[in-house]
C-alpha cells in the first residue's frame, strides 16, 4: 500500500510540475489580470505538491513530526505571499512563485534525504525571509548605493581576505568561517558586493583607464579565491565580471580578451592544485576511477540514469550512495526519485526566474541598476549551471550549491537577498522616471550655480 501511494504521488507531482512550468510562460502576458490569475493557478500547484511531499513522508516514516514540519513550512509560505502581497502588491508574482516552488522541492527533498538538515534549512529560510522582507523597498526609496564603489572593493576583498587565513578547510577549500557557532560563507554574500562594485564602476565611465583599475580590482577577487582554493566561487566571479564589463562597455575585445586570460588561468589551476586536477580526472572518465576521485560523479549519473523519465518515487531510489548529496548533488537525488521529466521543469523554472531577471534589467534605464539586475542574474544562473553541469558530467565538479534547493544556510540567505534585490529593482523601474527627473533638476540647479559663478568671474 505504501508503495502504491508513493507511485501514485510522484506522477501527480511530476504532472503539477510540468503544468506550473507551461503556466510560467502565460504568467509573461501583459494583461494584468491575466498574469495575477495564472499566479494564484501556481500558488495552487505549490500547495498541493507539498502536500503530496508531507503525505509521501508520513507514509513511509510514520514520524508525526513531518507533519508539524509541514505546518510550519506552510506558515512560513503564507508568510511570504501575504507580506508580498499586501506590501508589494506590484511586484512580479512569478518571481515569487518560482522562489516559493524551488523551496519547496529543496524541503521536499531534504525531509527525504536528511530531516535534521531540513528542520536547520526551514530556520534559516524564516530568518532570511525577516531580514530580506524589506530589502524591495529600500531599493525603492533609497537612491545612494551607486556611491560606495571603494567601500564595495574594499569590503568584498577584506571578507575573502579573512576566509583565505581564518578559514575552515572543506573538501581541499578555504570555504567558511565560524560567527558564534555558526558557519559562514562569506563568498556568497561578496558576490553581491561584487555586482554593486562593478555597477558602480561602470556606471559612467568605461575608459581604458577606468577598465584597468575595474579588472585589477575584479582579479583580486578572483585571486584571493583561487589562493583559499575556492575554484567554484572564483569562476562565478570572473564570468560575472566579463558579462558586466562586456554589457557596460560594449567592447568585444574586452570579452575576447578575458576568455583568453580565464583559459589560462584555468590551466594554470589545473597545474598548481591537486584537488583540481582530480576532479578533471573524475570528468573525463568517472568510471575508470570510480573507486577513488570518480565515485561521487560516478554515483550520480547512476542515480540520474536509474530514475529514467518518471523516477523511482520518494523514498525508493537509493540517492544516499552520492556522497554530500543534500548539497552538491542534490539535483542526482531528484533525478532519480522524481524523474527526468521533474528534472527538466526544475531546469526551465531556474533558466526561467534568470529570464524574468534579464527582462527587468532591459527595462531599466539608469545604468547602475540595469548592471546590478544583469550582474544578480548572471550570479544567479552561474551558479546553477555549474551545479547542474557538474552533476551531470557536462562540466567538472565545481562544489557549488543549486540555489534555493541545496542545503546551506549561507546560500540560501544570499539567494533570498538575490530575489528581494531583484524585486525591489523591478518596482523601482516602476517610479524610475521621477528618479530621472529629479537627478536631472539636481543637474540643472548645479549647471546654473556655475553659470552664475563663472559670469561673475
Amino acid at each position: 500500500m505504501v508503495t502504491i501511494i508513493l507511485e501514485v504521488s510522484k506522477y501527480l507531482m511530476i504532472i503539477l510540475f510540468a503544468v506550473y512550468t507551461l503556466l510560467s510562460f502565460f504568467a509573461l502576458k501583459k494583461d494584468p489580470m491575466e498574469r495575477n490569475h495564472t499566479a494564484i493557478v501556481q500558488r495552487y500547484i505549490i500547495f498541493f505538491i507539498q502536500v503530496m511531499g508531507a503525505i509521501d513522508a508520513f507514509v513511509y516514516t510514520q514520524d508525526v513530526s513531518v507533519l508539524f514540519f509541514f505546518l510550519a513550512q506552510e506558515a512560513l509560505f503564507v508568510f511570504i505571499l501575504v507580506n508580498y502581497w499586501i506590501f508589494y502588491e506590484d511586484a512580479p508574482k512569478v518571481v515569487i512563485n518560482h522562489m516559493c516552488m524551488l523551496l519547496s522541492i529543496g524541503f521536499i527533498m531534504l525531509v527525504r534525504l536528511d530531516f535534521s538538515l531540513a528542520v536547520k534549512q526551514l530556520a534559516v529560510a524564516a530568518l532570511s525571509t525577516v531580514i530580506t522582507i524589506f530589502i524591495p523597498v529600500i531599493i525603492k526609496k533609497v537612491t545612494v548605493f551607486d556611491r560606495f564603489r571603494i567601500l564595495y572593493a574594499a569590503g568584498g576583498i577584506l571578507a575573502l581576505c579573512v576566509v583565505a587565513v581564518l578559514g575552515a578547510v572543506s573538501y581541499g577549500a578555504k570555504l567558511s568561517i565560524s560567527l558564534g557557532g555558526f558557519s559562514v560563507q562569506l563568498s556568497e554574500f561578496v558576490k553581491i558586493v561584487f555586482v554593486f562594485y562593478l555597477a558602480s564602476a561602470l556606471k559612467t565611465d568605461t575608459s581604458f583607464k577606468n577598465v584597468v583599475k575595474v579588472s585589477f580590482v575584479a582579479a583580486a577577487h578572483v585571486l584571493v579565491l583561487v589562493a583559499s582554493k575556492d575554484l567554484g566561487a572564483a569562476l562565478i566571479f570572473f564570468v560575472v565580471y566579463l558579462v558586466v564589463l562586456y554589457v557596460a562597455s560594449h567592447n568585444v575585445l574586452y570579452l575576447l580578451a578575458g576568455f583568453g586570460a580565464g583559459g589560462v588561468g584555468a590551466v594554470a589551476s589545473y597545474f598548481l592544485f591537486s584537488h583540481v586536477r582530480t576532479r578533471v580526472i573524475a570528468w573525463k572518465d568517472p568510471f575508470a576511477v570510480i573507486d577513488g576521485a570518480g565515485y561521487q560523479v560516478s554515483q550520480s549519473l547512476f542515480a540520474i540514469g536509474s530514475g529514467g523519465w518518471f523516477g523511482s518515487g520518494l523514498y525508493l531510489g537509493y540517492p544516499e550512495s552520492v556522497p554530500v548529496v543534500e548539497e552538491d548533488f542534490i539535483f542526482s537525488a531528484i533525478a532519480e526519485e522524481l524523474g527526468c521529466i521533474f528534472a527538466i521543469c526544475l531546469i526551465i523554472v531556474c533558466v526561467g526566474c534568470f529570464f524574468l531577471f534579464l527582462n527587468i534589467a532591459m527595462q531599466i534605464r539608469t545604468k547602475f541598476y540595469k548592471l546590478v539586475a544583469l550582474g544578480l542574474g548572471v550570479t544567479y544562473i552561474v551558479q546553477v549551471f555549474l551545479m547542474i553541469g557538474g552533476v551531470t558530467k557536462f562540466i567538472p565538479s565545481t562544489g557549488v550549491t543549486l540555489p534555493l534547493v541545496s542545503y546551506g544556510g549561507s546560500s540560501l540567505l544570499s539567494t533570498f537577498v538575490i530575489f528581494s534585490l531583484i524585486l525591489g529593482l523591478y518596482m523601482f523601474k516602476e517610479t524610475e522616471n521621477e528618479y530621472i527627473e529629479r537627478k536631472e533638476q539636481k543637474e540643472q540647479k548645479k549647471q546654473s550655480k556655475r553659470d552664475k559663478a563663472n559670469s561673475r568671474l
